[in-house]
C-alpha cells in the first residue's frame, strides 16, 4: 500500500470510531467550523443524490473533516449509514418485545431486524473495505465493484423490510412508527451508494 493509501486509511478509520462513538442515538455530533470551500464540496456532491436537501444538513457539519475528498465523503456516508441501520435495529427489537402485538406484526417486525442485519453486515464490510484499498488500477475497480454491491444489497434489504408492513391488518400507527426508522436508514444508505458511485468514477 502506498503512503497517501495508507495515510487515507488511517484517516478512515479515525472517522469510522468516532462516528460509531458519538452517533449511537443517530444525532449528529457537534457541528464544526467549516470553510467556504469544503462546504461547496458538499453542496455540489448532494445534488447528485436523491435526498439533496437531507444530503447537505446531514453532511455539512463534517466539511472540514471530509476536506473536499469524495473517498472520506464515501466513508462518512456509509459510517452515518451503518449507525443509523443499527440504532433502528436495537428500537425494532425493543419494539417486538412489546406487548399486544398482532401476529402479522411480530412476525413482519421479526423479518425486518433481520433484513436490517444483514444490512449492518454489508455495510461495515463495506467501510472495512474502503477504508483500506489501493486507489487505481484494476484491484481498485474490483474492490469499489464489491462496495456498490454490498451498499445497493443493504438498500434491498431496507425496502424488503417494509414489505412485510404493508396491508389493512397491519395498524396505521404501528406501520408509520416503523416506516419512520427505516425510510431514515434508506435515505442514508441511498446517499451512500451514491458517494460511492461518484468516488469509483473519479478512479475509472
Amino acid at each position: 500500500m502506498s503512503a497517501t493509501g495508507s495515510h487515507f486509511s488511517i484517516i478512515a478509520l479515525i472517522i469510522l470510531i468516532q462516528l460509531a462513538t458519538n452517533l449511537n442515538s443517530c444525532s449528529a455530533a457537534t457541528p464544526i467550523r467549516h470553510s467556504g470551500r469544503n462546504t461547496r464540496f458538499i453542496r455540489t456532491s448532494c445534488r447528485t443524490t436523491l435526498q439533496p436537501s437531507l444530503c447537505f444538513v446531514t453532511f455539512s457539519r463534517y466539511a472540514t473533516r471530509i476536506r473536499g475528498s469524495p473517498r472520506l465523503l464515501a466513508t462518512t456516508a456509509l459510517s452515518l449509514a451503518f449507525n443509523t441501520t443499527r440504532f433502528a435495529t436495537k428500537s425494532m427489537i425493543t419494539l417486538s418485545k412489546r406487548h399486544g402485538l398482532k401476529r402479522r406484526e411480530a412476525a413482519a417486525l421479526r423479518v425486518c431486524v433481520e433484513e436490517l442485519g444483514d444490512s449492518i453486515d454489508e455495510l461495515k464490510d463495506s467501510i472495512g473495505k474502503l477504508s483500506r484499498h489501493d486507489a487505481g488500477g484494476s484491484t481498485f475497480r474490483r474492490q469499489m465493484s464489491d462496495i456498490q454491491t454490498w451498499v445497493s444489497a443493504a438498500l434491498t434489504d431496507d425496502d424488503t423490510c417494509m414489505d412485510g408492513f404493508s396491508g389493512n391488518s397491519i395498524n396505521r400507527k404501528f406501520r408509520s412508527r416503523v416506516r419512520r426508522r427505516v425510510v431514515k436508514v434508506a435515505h442514508l444508505t441511498s446517499i451512500a451508494l451514491a458517494f460511492v458511485n461518484r468516488y469509483a468514477a473519479t478512479h475509472k
